[in-house]
Protein backbone atom coordinates (compact mmCIF):
# COMPACT_ATOMS: atom_id res chain seq x y z
CA UNK A 1 0.00 0.00 0.00
CA UNK A 2 1.80 3.35 -1.52
CA UNK A 3 0.71 6.54 0.61
CA UNK A 4 1.27 10.05 -0.51
CA UNK A 5 3.85 12.16 1.82
CA UNK A 6 4.80 15.38 3.47
CA UNK A 7 6.60 18.15 3.11
CA UNK A 8 8.92 18.99 6.52
CA UNK A 9 9.83 22.11 7.80
CA UNK A 10 13.16 21.09 8.67
CA UNK A 11 15.93 21.65 11.82
CA UNK A 12 19.66 22.98 10.85
CA UNK A 13 21.23 19.54 9.58
CA UNK A 14 22.18 17.54 12.76
CA UNK A 15 22.69 14.00 13.00
CA UNK A 16 19.88 12.43 14.80
CA UNK A 17 21.05 8.75 14.67
CA UNK A 18 25.00 8.82 15.07
CA UNK A 19 25.58 4.85 13.73
CA UNK A 20 23.45 5.68 10.58
CA UNK A 21 25.52 8.47 8.88
CA UNK A 22 24.88 10.09 5.62
CA UNK A 23 27.26 8.89 2.76
CA UNK A 24 27.08 12.05 0.52
CA UNK A 25 25.25 15.17 0.38
CA UNK A 26 23.90 14.84 -3.30
CA UNK A 27 20.51 17.29 -4.05
CA UNK A 28 16.81 16.36 -3.04
CA UNK A 29 14.59 15.48 -6.13
CA UNK A 30 12.54 17.59 -7.87
CA UNK A 31 9.65 19.20 -5.82
CA UNK A 32 6.39 17.82 -5.80
CA UNK A 33 2.89 19.61 -5.80
CA UNK A 34 0.89 18.65 -2.97
CA UNK A 35 1.49 19.55 0.79
CA UNK A 36 0.66 17.83 4.13
CA UNK A 37 0.49 18.58 7.74
CA UNK A 38 2.88 17.80 9.98
CA UNK A 39 2.22 16.29 13.05
CA UNK A 40 3.92 17.27 16.49
CA UNK A 41 6.52 19.29 15.12
CA UNK A 42 7.42 22.49 16.26
CA UNK A 43 6.89 25.16 13.47
CA UNK A 44 8.51 28.47 15.37
CA UNK A 45 12.22 28.13 14.63
CA UNK A 46 13.53 29.87 11.66
CA UNK A 47 14.56 26.52 9.71
CA UNK A 48 14.62 25.76 5.56
CA UNK A 49 12.06 24.21 3.85
CA UNK A 50 12.94 20.30 2.98
CA UNK A 51 11.46 18.50 0.58
CA UNK A 52 10.87 14.79 0.31
CA UNK A 53 10.47 14.78 -3.57
CA UNK A 54 9.24 11.65 -5.52
CA UNK A 55 10.06 9.78 -2.52
CA UNK A 56 7.03 6.78 -1.56
CA UNK A 57 5.89 5.28 1.52
CA UNK A 58 4.78 1.15 0.72
CA UNK A 59 3.72 -1.26 3.40
CA UNK A 60 4.01 -4.78 2.40
CA UNK A 61 3.29 -7.81 4.14
CA UNK A 62 3.09 -11.61 2.30
CA UNK A 63 -0.67 -10.48 1.13
CA UNK A 64 0.49 -7.93 -0.93
CA UNK A 65 4.45 -8.53 -1.46
CA UNK A 66 3.58 -9.69 -5.25
CA UNK A 67 2.27 -6.55 -6.20
CA UNK A 68 5.97 -4.70 -5.79
CA UNK A 69 8.23 -6.48 -7.83
CA UNK A 70 10.86 -6.84 -6.42
CA UNK A 71 10.74 -4.48 -3.43
CA UNK A 72 10.82 -6.63 -0.61
CA UNK A 73 14.09 -8.27 -2.08
CA UNK A 74 15.47 -4.65 -2.46
CA UNK A 75 14.33 -3.45 1.31
CA UNK A 76 16.56 -6.91 2.64
CA UNK A 77 19.74 -6.33 0.60
CA UNK A 78 19.60 -2.61 2.22
CA UNK A 79 19.24 -4.10 5.47
CA UNK A 80 22.19 -6.16 4.86
CA UNK A 81 24.32 -3.38 3.87
CA UNK A 82 23.66 -1.40 7.22
CA UNK A 83 23.08 -3.68 9.87
CA UNK A 84 25.72 -6.62 8.53
CA UNK A 85 28.13 -5.32 6.33
CA UNK A 86 28.86 -2.09 8.37
CA UNK A 87 27.19 -2.66 11.69
CA UNK A 88 28.59 -5.89 11.68
CA UNK A 89 25.74 -7.48 13.78
CA UNK A 90 25.84 -11.12 13.99
CA UNK A 91 22.19 -11.82 12.22
CA UNK A 92 20.63 -14.14 9.45
CA UNK A 93 21.83 -13.43 5.91
CA UNK A 94 20.95 -15.17 2.07
CA UNK A 95 21.67 -14.35 -1.57
CA UNK A 96 22.86 -11.11 -0.38
CA UNK A 97 19.25 -10.28 2.04
CA UNK A 98 19.26 -9.72 5.80
CA UNK A 99 16.57 -11.53 7.66
CA UNK A 100 15.59 -12.94 10.85
CA UNK A 101 13.06 -15.02 12.69
CA UNK A 102 10.39 -12.12 12.77
CA UNK A 103 10.19 -11.11 9.09
CA UNK A 104 6.82 -13.72 8.68
CA UNK A 105 2.96 -13.44 7.50
CA UNK A 106 2.15 -11.36 11.00
CA UNK A 107 4.77 -8.63 10.53
CA UNK A 108 4.46 -5.41 8.01
CA UNK A 109 7.46 -3.81 6.52
CA UNK A 110 7.17 -0.06 6.12
CA UNK A 111 9.75 1.09 3.23
CA UNK A 112 10.54 4.71 1.68
CA UNK A 113 11.61 4.69 -1.40
CA UNK A 114 12.73 6.78 -4.64
CA UNK A 115 13.44 5.76 -8.02
CA UNK A 116 13.58 2.24 -7.22
CA UNK A 117 16.64 3.39 -4.35
CA UNK A 118 15.55 2.08 -0.71
CA UNK A 119 16.08 5.35 1.56
CA UNK A 120 14.24 4.40 4.86
CA UNK A 121 12.81 1.44 6.19
CA UNK A 122 10.93 -0.56 9.50
CA UNK A 123 9.03 -3.63 10.52
CA UNK A 124 6.04 -4.03 12.48
CA UNK A 125 4.87 -6.32 14.71
CA UNK A 126 2.16 -7.45 17.29
CA UNK A 127 2.99 -8.48 20.36
CA UNK A 128 0.49 -10.74 20.36
CA UNK A 129 2.76 -12.70 17.44
CA UNK A 130 4.08 -16.66 17.98
CA UNK A 131 6.13 -18.47 15.71
CA UNK A 132 7.42 -21.26 17.09
CA UNK A 133 8.99 -20.70 20.07
CA UNK A 134 9.27 -16.64 19.12
CA UNK A 135 6.94 -14.40 19.72
CA UNK A 136 8.55 -10.14 19.17
CA UNK A 137 12.23 -9.43 19.97
CA UNK A 138 11.71 -7.68 23.14
CA UNK A 139 10.20 -10.35 25.11
CA UNK A 140 11.88 -13.32 23.51
CA UNK A 141 15.01 -11.19 24.71
CA UNK A 142 13.33 -10.80 28.55
CA UNK A 143 12.54 -14.93 28.12
CA UNK A 144 16.50 -15.76 27.32
CA UNK A 145 15.65 -16.86 23.87
CA UNK A 146 18.00 -14.72 22.12
CA UNK A 147 21.85 -14.74 22.89
CA UNK A 148 23.34 -11.86 23.19
CA UNK A 149 20.70 -9.25 24.16
CA UNK A 150 20.03 -9.35 27.91
CA UNK A 151 16.79 -10.53 29.83
CA UNK A 152 16.60 -7.39 31.45
CA UNK A 153 16.27 -5.36 28.29
CA UNK A 154 12.40 -4.22 30.00
CA UNK A 155 11.79 -2.46 33.39
CA UNK A 156 8.58 -4.62 33.03
CA UNK A 157 6.75 -7.96 32.11
CA UNK A 158 6.70 -7.74 27.90
CA UNK A 159 3.25 -7.39 26.94
CA UNK A 160 1.07 -9.63 24.88
CA UNK A 161 -1.82 -7.34 23.86
CA UNK A 162 -2.90 -6.31 20.81
CA UNK A 163 -3.00 -2.62 21.27
CA UNK A 164 0.98 -2.55 21.42
CA UNK A 165 3.33 -3.20 18.81
CA UNK A 166 6.88 -3.77 18.22
CA UNK A 167 8.82 -1.56 16.16
CA UNK A 168 12.37 -3.13 14.52
CA UNK A 169 14.91 -2.86 12.09
CA UNK A 170 14.78 0.84 11.88
CA UNK A 171 17.28 2.37 9.35
CA UNK A 172 17.49 5.13 7.24
CA UNK A 173 19.93 4.07 4.25
CA UNK A 174 23.65 5.73 4.70
CA UNK A 175 22.69 7.65 0.77
CA UNK A 176 20.44 9.57 2.27
CA UNK A 177 22.23 13.43 1.99
CA UNK A 178 21.89 14.94 4.61
CA UNK A 179 20.18 17.55 3.88
CA UNK A 180 17.16 15.09 3.42
CA UNK A 181 18.15 12.92 6.18
CA UNK A 182 16.17 14.17 8.99
CA UNK A 183 12.76 14.65 6.72
CA UNK A 184 12.96 11.09 5.92
CA UNK A 185 13.65 10.17 9.17
CA UNK A 186 10.57 12.09 10.40
CA UNK A 187 8.19 10.47 7.49
CA UNK A 188 8.96 7.06 8.53
CA UNK A 189 8.45 7.55 12.15
CA UNK A 190 5.07 9.11 10.81
CA UNK A 191 4.27 6.11 8.30
CA UNK A 192 4.75 4.15 10.94
CA UNK A 193 2.68 5.74 13.27
CA UNK A 194 -0.43 5.90 10.52
CA UNK A 195 0.67 1.77 10.16
CA UNK A 196 0.18 0.76 13.88
CA UNK A 197 -2.55 2.64 14.30
CA UNK A 198 -4.57 1.81 11.54
CA UNK A 199 -3.93 -1.95 12.84
CA UNK A 200 -5.55 -0.59 16.04
CA UNK A 201 -1.58 -0.31 17.67
CA UNK A 202 -2.10 2.68 20.80
CA UNK A 203 1.60 2.26 22.10
CA UNK A 204 4.67 0.76 19.82
CA UNK A 205 7.51 -0.51 21.88
CA UNK A 206 11.58 -0.78 20.26
CA UNK A 207 15.22 -0.66 20.67
CA UNK A 208 16.50 2.49 19.85
CA UNK A 209 20.05 4.13 19.89
CA UNK A 210 20.63 5.54 23.67
CA UNK A 211 20.57 9.13 22.44
CA UNK A 212 16.73 8.78 21.98
CA UNK A 213 15.65 11.25 24.13
CA UNK A 214 16.76 14.03 21.76
CA UNK A 215 16.24 12.70 18.58
CA UNK A 216 12.79 11.71 19.53
CA UNK A 217 12.05 15.79 20.61
CA UNK A 218 13.59 16.64 17.14
CA UNK A 219 11.17 14.43 15.46
CA UNK A 220 8.08 15.24 17.19
CA UNK A 221 8.00 11.51 19.02
CA UNK A 222 6.41 11.05 22.97
CA UNK A 223 8.21 8.31 24.30
CA UNK A 224 9.24 6.79 27.09
CA UNK A 225 12.34 4.90 28.49
CA UNK A 226 10.77 1.21 28.72
CA UNK A 227 14.59 -0.62 29.78
CA UNK A 228 18.16 0.06 30.99
CA UNK A 229 20.65 1.23 28.66
CA UNK A 230 22.80 -1.91 26.76
CA UNK A 231 26.03 -2.84 24.51
CA UNK A 232 25.04 -4.73 21.38
CA UNK A 233 27.65 -5.32 18.54
CA UNK A 234 29.50 -1.80 19.84
CA UNK A 235 26.00 0.23 19.67
CA UNK A 236 24.61 1.49 22.54
CA UNK A 237 20.70 1.05 22.67
CA UNK A 238 17.78 1.08 24.73
CA UNK A 239 14.07 0.28 25.17
CA UNK A 240 11.37 2.70 24.56
CA UNK A 241 7.93 2.47 24.28
CA UNK A 242 6.10 5.58 22.04
CA UNK A 243 2.74 6.76 22.69
CA UNK A 244 1.37 7.12 19.27
CA UNK A 245 -2.28 8.11 20.39
CA UNK A 246 -1.48 11.95 19.65
CA UNK A 247 1.06 11.63 16.75
CA UNK A 248 -2.11 11.89 14.08
CA UNK A 249 -3.63 14.90 15.84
Amino acid sequence: MDRPLRYEQAYPVQEVFPDLNPANDTTGAPKAPARRKLFGFNRSLPTPLVELGDIRATTMNFRNIHEHGTLLARYLETRKSIFIDRLRWQVCEADGMEYDQYDTPACSWVVLHEFGEILAGVRLLPTTAKCGVYSYMLRDAQRGVLAGIPTDILFFDAPVKSNIWEASRFFVADGVSSTRRLAVQRELFHQMTVVARENGASSILGIVPSVWSRWSRRLGVNASPAGAKFSIDGTVSQSVLFNINSALE
